[in-house]
């Protein structure tokens, strides 16, 4: 298996946390991984893209040309990548923000209105975790057990309170593609 992903959005929509935390969630379990982010010019507001790769066995290249998956956050995100996911691949869009539909009919698509769906999240954050719970869901390249201890580790001993939003964000995402 090696499976490659690409996350991509606005600079603050938490593209490269989402990338980071699925590359940390491959490594808990056992799984080979790459994790290649990139910054636009301005960071907040310019373009930022994941590229993460995981894999059973060794992975030659962190570069993910014709990915499985794209997340795409943003109309920009949607352009630039639909035609680089393989065919046959899945595109997991913010239907909130992307008016824009793939024009490919070879791809798997699931939309999710995270803007609706945060406002069931106390302060109406964290779009970003309800996105990755929706894939996690159905790329079933790690188990949602496995991705909370991951935000555990990454923000319950900074703020339990943080912890508390994205687990609440993580399992929303989650349920709603069932």
């Amino acid at each position: 298996m090696l499976i490659k992903t690409v996350f991509s959005g606005f600079g603050g929509q938490g593209v490269i946390m989402m990338g980071q935390l699925l590359a940390t969630a491959g490594m808990v379990e056992g799984k080979n991984v790459t994790c290649l982010p990139s910054y636009g010019a301005e960071v907040r507001g310019g373009t930022a893209n994941c590229t993460v790769v995981i894999s059973t066995e060794e992975i030659a290249s962190p570069v993910a040309s014709e990915p499985e998956y794209a997340v795409l956050m943003n109309n920009p995100s949607l352009i630039r990548y639909q035609n680089q996911v393989q065919s046959g691949g899945t595109i997991f869009l913010n239907s909130s923000l992307i008016e824009d539909r793939p024009i490919r009919g070879d791809l798997t698509i699931y939309e999710i209105p995270l803007n609706d769906l945060v406002q069931q999240l106390p302060d109406h954050k964290g779009a970003n975790v309800v996105m990755l719970g929706a894939f996690i869901k159905k790329s079933a390249l790690v188990t949602l057990d496995t991705m909370i201890r991951v935000l555990k580790d990454t923000f319950g001993g900074k703020n339990p309170a943080v912890f508390k939003l994205n687990k609440s964000a993580l399992v929303l995402g989650y349920e709603y593609l069932e």
